[in-house]
């Protein structure tokens, strides 16, 4: 029997002059003296910001140590052959108090010749949003290597890009290719491949604290871009209390909606990969063979694939949960 039991992480927090202070006053996080905490990365593979555990006698522990020692009893056999010591997820929150940067990630096959790396596809959940905020998610028509060259040229890129006002709850899928930006007043959840590769195509010309304007990636960019259209970019999806409602589904996670008002019994042993609970809002206990966890507004947590059976047990009147997993 495996000793692994639902794993916290010290969470990551990043300065960014486009940042605000709603992972404070909405998902109770304490960035302490940071002026404008732009991110929060919840479970980081990525070299360089690697999550460490928080909880339990792992405490001080990295994920990789984890994985290197646990392998696939934390994060599932097929998921261990695959990504071998790698953590294959990011999770993050991103708090936009200005627009951000127009960016596109490049797919699996580019970002490995260019960069030896995987690629990105990603999704957003709106945690909440200001009147008017808007998420960009592709293009508004449809768009030619050359007319996207000629608009970046003449400083009319916005022309082209389709615009949804959001509300807290909306969802976008963003697959590699897929040029994006998270508009002003938009607060997301963010569920990714483990790539830190971006390409930033547009940044409204701002300047740094020393004047100077962001890097652009104008010509890797165009190589990566998916030009294609489409009529709807967010993603439909509909909520069953007390079940695990799939939002988006794809080869890199499948994300679930779990909203719950009553104690839930969990049975993944058909399932072989970890699950990850992002709590959105209310105060859950995840109830397992050898205890318990509390899980409060805002925190993420780990459950190893060997863990396989738990109970879910809602301490407020009701929780609202992302569910991640790799099928």
């Amino acid at each position: 029997m495996s000793d692994l039991y639902p794993l916290k992480f010290k969470t990551i927090y990043l300065d960014k002059i486009w940042g605000g202070n709603r992972l404070k006053t909405i998902l109770n996080k304490d960035y302490g003296q940071l002026p404008n905490c732009g991110e929060s990365w919840e479970i980081s593979g990525v070299e360089g910001n690697i999550s460490v555990v928080d909880n339990g006698f792992l405490a001080g522990n990295n994920l990789h140590e984890l994985i290197e020692i646990y392998m696939g009893e934390l994060v599932g056999d097929e998921v261990f052959k695959q990504f071998g010591e790698e953590f294959p997820l990011l999770i993050k929150f991103i708090d936009a108090q200005q627009d951000l940067s127009i960016q596109v990630h490049p797919n699996d096959k580019l970002s490995k010749e260019r960069h030896n790396a995987y690629g990105k596809t990603e999704m957003w959940y709106v945690v909440d949003a200001e009147d008017g905020a808007l998420i960009n998610s592709g293009f508004n028509q449809e768009v030619s290597k050359e007319k996207y060259v000629e608009y970046t040229k003449n400083g009319k890129l916005t022309e082209l890009l389709h615009y949804d006002k959001t509300d807290e709850g909306d969802v976008f899928f963003i697959p590699a290719g897929r040029v994006h930006a998270i508009g002003k007043g938009a607060l997301v959840a963010e569920i990714q491949q483990t790539s830190d590769v971006t390409y930033r195509i547009f940044d409204y010309n701002r300047k740094d604290d020393e004047g100077n304007e962001r890097e652009l990636h104008t010509d890797f960019a165009v190589d990566a871009i998916d030009f294609s259209y489409k009529d709807e970019y967010k993603t439909k999806y509909e909520v069953e209390l007390n079940k695990s409602s799939e939002v988006v589904s794809c080869n890199y996670f499948t994300t679930n909606i779990l909203k719950f008002d009553s104690s839930i019994e969990k049975n993944y042993n058909q399932l072989d990969s970890f699950i990850i609970y992002i709590n959105l809002d209310g105060d859950f206990e995840i109830e397992y063979n050898g205890g318990t966890i509390t899980v409060n507004k805002g925190e993420t947590v780990l459950i190893p694939a060997s863990l396989e059976t738990f109970q879910l047990k809602p301490l407020t009147k009701e929780v609202k949960t992302l569910e991640v997993y790799i099928k």
